[in-house]
């Protein structure tokens, strides 16, 4: 059987996929992963075959942008991106899809695979990596760290769905969308965000229901298998700078903004600077060092490392929210300090803060002594640490490739 995944986004989109993808061929299936250029390395390496769907430059253009980190704009950004890529997202699974042995794997903004699944009526399933983008009656993702609206009256909850669906996510999307839709001769579909983005044949949660409780109002179709963990530590090895480093004192603290965040020069000062509050030394990961300050001795950049390979050996770890890497923070067992900016990071640093693991600075407040505080507190908190430890024991990252290849290979 052959397996079309299309992971849209950052290395945190697109690693979840090529995880399972892994999984997936070794036993036995042909997986091919379309998506950006600058991932195609890492789905060779892999063993999976990579179909390009945009250019490197096209990607860098992306997320250049100064909006893509703001709280607001910055899914306007997103979403004015997979509007210009509907036509051309589609003829790439049209080029990939071999009727009656392909399964399609789609991520929660290519849209233009779930058209394809709706047009040709082709097994697909939608994977979401984090649980804000379920919508509930119930329990509420957090709009803002800590914003917990799950008590509110029922119309107030929708009410605001309602209101951020017509000012925020529609405007940038829905008319593109719909406007293909009639070309394809398929109805119009009235804010996409609420169901349409899910799969009705099926849905896979890639996190654990520790981490996002299924509510009673979730799609049917949804089961939750657990983080996949995939940061390519099979094939990138620790560079030895960065080794030697970590044999040279102390566990130093982690900062990272994300994989590809360029307007992360203000988190950099405020890393440096808080680690010498502290006395502590730091590992600083960006692919971009122009937006780093002068470091210090006690301060040391990576372009990249595997933070499997590294986290272990960390007093803390401090990152802008994203999925990906506080799932390789759970794993490890060390407390977490985010800055969310958007997107699913507010809910997922709300989280972590239920879970007694993390805590979370507004990026207007994320400057050195803030920053300090919230460590010190979180480094030397005994509780913190036991929740750490509790945690870490929960992660189980075999069992759920494995689940989410078997839901995947019922859908052939």
């Amino acid at each position: 059987m052959r397996f079309v995944m299309t992971p849209v986004g950052s290395a945190g989109d697109v690693h979840p996929f090529v995880a399972i993808g892994r999984a997936l061929r070794s036993r036995g299936h042909e997986v091919v992963v379309a998506t950006a250029e600058p991932f195609g390395n890492a789905v060779r390496r892999a063993g999976l075959g990579f179909h390009q769907t945009i250019s490197a430059d096209e990607f860098d253009a992306a997320v250049k942008n100064p909006d893509l980190w703001h709280p607001y704009r910055g899914l306007r950004v997103v979403l004015g991106e997979v509007a210009s890529r509907l036509r051309p997202g589609y003829e790439h699974v049209k080029a990939l899809y071999e009727p009656g042995r392909t399964v399609l794997v789609g991520h929660s903004i290519s849209f233009f695979t779930r058209v394809f699944e709706e047009l040709h009526g082709a097994p697909a399933a939608t994977l979401h990596l984090a649980p804000s983008v379920f919508r509930s009656d119930y329990q509420q993702p957090a709009y803002a760290p800590g914003l917990d609206g799950s008590t509110w009256p029922r119309w107030i909850k929708r009410s605001a769905w309602w209101t951020i669906d017509r000012l925020m996510v529609d405007p940038p999307i829905a008319p593109a969308l719909n406007a293909w839709r009639r070309d394809m001769g398929l109805p119009p579909v009235d804010r996409p965000f609420r169901d349409w983005i899910h799969s009705p044949r099926r849905v896979v949660g890639l996190f654990p229901d520790w981490f996002g409780q299924p509510q009673p109002d979730w799609p049917k179709a949804l089961r939750l298998t657990g983080f996949p963990l995939y940061d390519e530590s099979d094939h990138a090895e620790v560079p030895m700078g960065t080794s030697r480093f970590m044999d040279a004192g102390s566990p130093p603290i982690v900062f990272t903004p994300g994989s590809a965040n360029q307007q992360a020069a203000g988190f950099f000062r405020a890393a440096v600077d808080a680690s010498a509050r502290l006395g502590r030394r730091a590992l600083l990961l960006t692919r971009y060092p122009a937006q780093l300050p002068p470091l210090p001795p006690f301060a040391h950049h990576e372009s990249f490392v595997p933070l499997s390979k590294v986290l272990p050996r960390c007093a803390a770890l401090v990152h802008h929210g994203g999925i990906g890497t506080l799932a390789q923070g759970l794993a490890a067992g060390i407390p977490q300090l985010t800055m969310p900016m958007g997107f699913d990071q507010p809910d997922n640093a709300t989280r972590l803060h239920r879970l007694g693991v993390g805590r979370w600075i507004r990026p207007s407040k994320f400057t050195g002594q803030p920053v300090a505080d919230a460590l010190h507190e979180l480094i030397e908190d005994p509780h913190t640490r036991m929740q750490c430890r509790h945690w870490a024991n929960r992660m189980g990252t075999g069992a759920a490739l494995d689940q989410t290849c078997r839901l995947l290979e019922e859908l052939a």
